[in-house]
């Protein structure tokens, strides 16, 4: 495949993805340079080249980021702009193997299954693993114990983030002695985790947020926006923060994602290609009805999502409300011609 630039990637997520400039730079880089590794692994006409022998590692992303803010939206638009399949796993029901649950392979299955069953495309794919920060141990006690959802299951998810070669049952189900097995390497696979971390900025603000002033060096609290200590986060804050060192290593690219602001939040409304605004006035036109919002009204939603602290997640839901009774009384209604969504119907919805 033709492996766009950096910029050409950062273009591309911008159509899709409002905000996180500086989050979609990373993203583009590290995306960029990792399907160059793959090309250069493959590639048999720089055997001669003065770094034939230099082997780039693979860079697994961290994404940081409040609920809502389009972790799991920027993790499948590149997979769909690269056009290499993708999967999307939920850590909190992951558990080691052998209990109770979703053993970590699972996800390479998925990987599998999205590929139309082809192992090479399946090995230059995408996994998406949200909820990450929600198998961070708590306490810095050893238990006797088994942790099954914890520590045991970052153990089990780092020999596939890192590379390892699994053996799925193609068909899924648990494993058996009889089984036919399809092997996946999964050494070029791009992982990326998401997680909300809340309360990480106070292990950051810990580590960063003191400093001696005065000739007696008396220490002060300086009190840093949350924006500004998310982009100090270190690997050494995420081990404080209940995640392995072993698998932290295998996540060196950290990006942070703040909260959309309002205006953000109006714009993810109505730019992006997908737009909510944009689908509604699709469906609506396909009954010849004629969909319009007042910019107060878009602006009253946006509120309403800050409000409740969803995002843009929360952004459909409210729309989803806002809109039912006029996409029911919408289609076989040919007296209905224009439906105008003013900010009074937005506060009535309250």
């Amino acid at each position: 495949m033709k492996i766009p630039t950096p910029r050409e990637i950062k273009a591309l997520l911008d159509e899709h993805v409002i905000g996180h400039d500086e989050v979609k730079k990373v993203l583009a880089v590290a995306v960029h340079n990792h399907y160059r590794r793959l090309e250069s692994k493959f590639d048999t006409k720089s055997k001669d080249d003065e770094f034939a022998d230099v082997e780039i590692e693979k860079s697994n992303i961290l994404l940081i980021g409040p609920t809502g803010t389009g972790k799991t939206l920027l993790a499948k638009t590149l997979a769909k702009l690269l056009g290499v399949p993708y999967a999307i796993g939920d850590a909190t029901v992951l558990t080691q193997a052998g209990y109770v649950g979703e053993d970590v392979e699972n996800l390479v299955r998925y990987l599998y299954q999205n590929a139309g069953e082809d192992v090479n495309l399946t090995q230059c794919g995408i996994i998406y693993v949200d909820e990450i920060d929600k198998i961070a141990s708590k306490t810095d006690n050893v238990s006797i114990t088994r942790d099954v959802s914890g520590e045991g299951v970052q153990q089990a998810l780092l020999k596939i983030v890192e590379g390892t070669v699994c053996r799925i049952p193609p068909k899924g189900g648990r494993k058996h002695p009889d089984q036919e097995y399809v092997e996946i390497d999964t050494r070029n696979i791009l992982f990326i985790c998401g997680g909300a971390f809340v309360g990480l900025d106070k292990i950051v603000a810990e580590r960063t947020g003191k400093h001696t002033i005065g000739f007696g060096g008396t220490e002060t609290e300086v009190i840093k926006p949350v924006e500004t200590l998310s982009r100090d986060v270190r690997p050494e804050d995420l081990v404080k923060f209940g995640l392995i060192p072993e698998f932290t290593g295998r996540l060196p690219i950290i990006a942070t994602m703040n909260e959309l602001t309002e205006d953000e939040l109006v714009k993810v409304l109505t730019e992006p290609k997908n737009a909510l605004v944009k689908q509604y006035k699709k469906l609506l036109a396909m009954d010849n009805v004629k969909l319009e919002f007042e910019p107060e009204a878009l602006r009253a939603l946006a509120k309403l999502a800050l409000k409740r602290k969803t995002g843009a997640r929360g952004l459909r839901a409210e729309m989803e409300k806002l809109m039912t009774d006029i996409m029911y009384e919408a289609p076989g209604n040919s007296k209905l011609k224009k439906v105008a969504v003013t900010e009074k119907m937005i506060k009535e919805m309250l």
